[in-house]
């Protein structure tokens, strides 16, 4: 059987490692207990998540337990890393809350049953710390002037670093000591932006523990032009299907641009390395063909097989004979808002097509926008009832973005 490490080199995900021999070494003759984090300080997982999600999947598939640490603890503090300013302050409520929903989605990855994943909250032992205990025992490990050379501090000395974020770095370091005495947790793995931090935690247990502990980081989910991948027009690429819904999810991964395809294939699916080089290697309209596997695999692990197919038989419908409108993007409105009309621009930023009335109003002047498959061009039209078929309204934006309006009554 491959060794996890290599299959994860392969395929693009391993960014830096501490001891990268040792951890290879460790990979191939036992089973490994590793932890990610996640901080709840959403109400849902997005993209970036599942990236992690996929490097715990592909651990677990080799034998390894992966420890699912939820950050309900870390997020009252806020992690500095790649931010430019200080995070919103969420509630213990709105932290709790979230954190279930990550609980849910996170169970749907990952198999928990007869103990082959744990799934731990870090408020368990971080809101009850004792202060001036925990300085004595663990802030004395920690040299200030290394701290402040890390990137995840450096970015932020210009315009200011809280001593609440200060802290940061040493509870998550305090997590994988916890981890490592509680489960003989040897790995701590995260995106790249994690590194110090990771970096941190592994010393932490040598020194206090004098065990070896390992670090991990991979990549992040970045276009072929660095540029961070899973934003849309609403914002993040949500896993929530009531945030982001099946259709509009397949659709961003069916539309990214061809040079990243190679790198969504190897990331985001189980399939053979020598299938993706294969789709990938594809040119001209053949390529969509890859995309559309890719919208389709990863659409599945997120949202199921079934909600796959009804995207992408939408897809194939909406580029094809036309609107198959069971499967797209819909809002139901009141029949009465169109009787004196509505004017388009307006419609537009209603229904969340554009982020403003400026933007809605250059997309229609450049013939952007149709409306049940007729273009229109005055950016001052209204929207009537006449302009709907059998009560439904199908609003095309660009050449790939369906939404359509159902008036119910």
């Amino acid at each position: 059987m491959a060794n996890v490490f290599d299959t994860l080199k392969e395929r693009g995900f391993i960014q830096q490692t501490t001891h990268e021999n040792e951890i290879r070494e460790l990979l191939g003759k036992e089973s490994v207990t590793f932890y990610i984090g996640f901080d709840p300080t959403a109400d849902s997982l997005h993209v970036g998540h599942f990236l992690q999600a996929m490097t715990m999947m592909h651990m677990q598939k080799a034998g390894h337990r992966p420890i699912v640490l939820l950050g309900g603890g870390t997020t009252m503090v806020g992690d500095p890393s790649g931010k430019t300013d200080m995070r919103k302050m969420l509630t213990v409520e709105d932290i709790d809350a979230n954190a279930e929903n990550f609980k849910k989605q996170l169970s749907r990855f990952i198999d928990f049953t007869d103990d082959k994943a744990i799934m731990v909250n870090n408020a368990n032992w971080l809101r009850n710390l004792n202060y001036l205990e925990f300085l004595r025992e663990v802030g004395a490990n920690f040299s200030v002037n290394r701290m402040l050379g890390a990137e995840c501090f450096k970015s932020r000395m210009e315009k200011g670093l809280s001593f609440l974020e200060f802290n940061y770095m040493i509870m998550q370091a305090y997590d994988f000591y916890v981890l490592n005495e509680k489960y003989g947790c040897k790995m701590q793995m995260g995106g790249d932006d994690q590194w110090s931090n990771i970096i941190a935690g592994s010393n932490l247990i040598r020194r206090k523990s004098s065990k070896p502990a390992f670090g991990m980081t991979f990549t992040l989910l970045t276009t072929s032009e660095g540029k961070k991948m899973g934003k849309t027009e609403k914002g993040a690429l949500w896993l929530d299907p009531e945030k982001t819904s099946p259709y509009e999810f397949f659709q961003y991964w069916r539309n990214v641009a061809d040079a990243d395809v190679e790198r969504c294939l190897a990331l985001l699916t189980f399939l053979p390395m020598d299938e993706v080089r294969r789709l990938s290697a594809l040119e001209g309209a053949e390529i969509n063909k890859a995309k559309e596997i890719l919208a389709f695999e990863v659409t599945k692990l997120v949202h199921g097989e079934e909600n796959a197919t009804k995207s992408l038989e939408a897809t194939k419908a909406l580029f094809g004979k036309g609107p198959a409108s069971a499967n797209v993007p819909s809002t139901e409105m009141s029949s009465s808002e169109f009787t004196e009309g509505i004017g388009l621009l307006k419609l537009l930023c209603d229904l969340s097509l554009t982020p403003s009335v400026s933007e809605a109003r250059r997309l229609v002047k450049q013939g952007g926008v149709s409306l049940n498959g007729e273009k229109v061009t005055d950016f001052k039209y209204e929207v009537t009832l006449n302009d709907f078929k059998d009560n439904e309204l199908m609003i095309k934006k660009g050449k790939k973005t369906y939404h359509q309006v159902k008036l119910n009554g």
